[in-house]
């Protein structure tokens, strides 16, 4: 039996790593040991209760304030000692958190071949998202096998110069995660949400956390959900606070006093997973929400100006909106008043996984390993018919895709351009605002 170390630290890689573990745990082939750095506390915890992981090492690098760097840091001085100790044949990072590159960097300075999972996303630019697009691309280099998620991301890596036999397209598994978090019956576990699912107002939900968004183009986030909770009354705003005191102080002040908004602390994912499942649409700079909004058959509004997972954009499943209060708003009412363009939107075709991602993974390491055949690669099912000849978008539909994909066409050099629990109408804003938890690359409310 080969031995593998699973390496990660924040949120959204323990639920993508989570199918792994427990594919691996089904395994005969290896053995696997998880090592997390805990760059997440809190956050991080809640994943391991939800699909009953327990940690072998516990690196504990959260510290209030930290950057960048003393992340970085942290991971490395904490791996290389364990990595020495433990000596596993390959190491498993995930995407492209900070943990994910100084992970991998630390198994290449041991000479541990390093497996990256969600890898060859690409936006083209380098400070967006920030710093996700230097870590993936770092981590490219130092990988042996490159686990796709969609062709996209597969020749994204042939671009790069990645050679064809070290790339295996397995899908995402985020979308096995969401289908095990979804099947289970999980609370809210927040009394804003007590009443969600008995009253017929439509949920709009809204994450928001990303550094190139902090400042000016977060407040006009907020400034622009408080247009739509003063004009729409018929919509409900749920918005699941990141822990970070920046983005909070951009967006709450603006919320207070408007009726028809909730404000909660960050859930549990399976709490998480029912209010993807309540909602009528998303908006949300999110990665790992742009590949579950479609799985669940939600159009998904992306605030951001560009995107490493266009797969969605092409399929007409999300929309690049931007941070503009004003584009926000509209694109959210579009949405909300016109039916079929909410339709179109909503039509569950996803291009990002089959819910057997974790095997295939499983299968290409094995292979790659020399223990057993290749796995068959993910391709998604055909999109609907009613897209038109070939199953293309509508004219509309293309524009828009167009629209985010020419964003994404700048020169990968280009330079670089607390809250107390009170409620006042219908926001609710529970205790603990501010926090530590700084993380890179985290999902707000994730």
């Amino acid at each position: 039996m080969k031995r593998l170390m699973m390496v990660y630290g924040t949120r959204p890689e323990a639920i993508k790593m989570a199918p792994v573990i427990e594919a691996l745990g089904r395994s005969p082939l290896f053995t696997a040991t998880v090592a997390v750095t805990a760059q997440h506390r809190g956050l991080l915890d809640q994943v391991h209760t939800l699909f009953g992981i327990r940690a072998d090492h516990d690196l504990g690098i959260l510290r209030a304030g930290q950057s960048l760097a003393d992340i970085t840091v942290r991971v490395l001085a904490g791996l290389c000692p364990l990595l020495e100790q433990e000596r596993p044949d390959a190491v498993l990072v995930q995407g492209d958190t900070t943990t994910a590159f100084a992970g991998a960097l630390a198994a290449f300075y041991h000479r541990i071949p390093v497996v990256h999972l969600e890898a060859g996303l690409r936006t083209d630019d380098r400070y967006a998202p920030f710093p996700e697009e230097i870590n993936r691309r770092l981590a490219t280099q130092l990988a042996s096998l490159h686990l796709a998620p969609t062709a996209h991301a597969r020749d994204n890596l042939l671009r790069d110069g990645i050679p064809r036999s070290s790339i295996v397209v397995t899908g995402n598994t985020v979308i096995d995660a969401l289908r095990g978090a979804v099947g289970r019956t999980a609370h809210y576990g927040d009394p804003a949400l007590s009443d969600l699912d008995d009253i017929p107002r439509r949920v709009l939900l809204v994450t928001a956390h990303r550094r190139e968004s902090w400042g000016t183009a977060m407040e006009s986030v907020g400034g622009a959900l408080a247009d739509l909770a003063r004009s729409e009354p018929g919509l409900l705003i749920v918005l699941p606070l990141h822990p970070n005191p920046v983005v909070r102080a951009a967006i709450v002040p603006q919320l207070a006093g408007l009726e028809g908004v909730r404000l909660t602390e960050p859930l549990p994912y399976g709490a998480f997973a029912r209010l993807m499942n309540r909602a009528h649409l998303i908006l949300t700079d999110s990665g790992g929400i742009q590949e579950e909004g479609p799985g669940l058959g939600k159009p998904v509004l992306v605030l951001r100006d560009t995107t490493e997972r266009p797969e969605a954009l092409r399929a007409g499943t999300s929309r690049l909106v931007g941070t503009d209060r004003e584009r926000i708003v509209k694109e959210v009412r579009r949405l909300l008043h016109d039916r079929a363009a909410h339709a179109a939107m909503a039509r569950a075709v996803n291009p990002y996984g089959d819910g057997r991602a974790a095997d295939r993974t499983v299968r290409a390491v094995g292979h790659w390993l020399g223990l057993c055949p290749p796995p068959a690669e993910f391709v998604p099912a055909p999109e609907s018919a009613d897209r038109g000849a070939g199953g293309r978008a509508s004219a509309p539909e293309a524009a828009g895709v167009e629209h985010g994909l020419a964003a994404q066409r700048r020169a990968f050099d280009a330079p670089e351009g607390v809250v107390v629990h009170e409620q006042h109408h219908d926001v609710r804003v529970p205790h603990g605002g501010g926090g530590v938890d700084q993380p890179d690359g985290a999902r707000a409310g994730q």
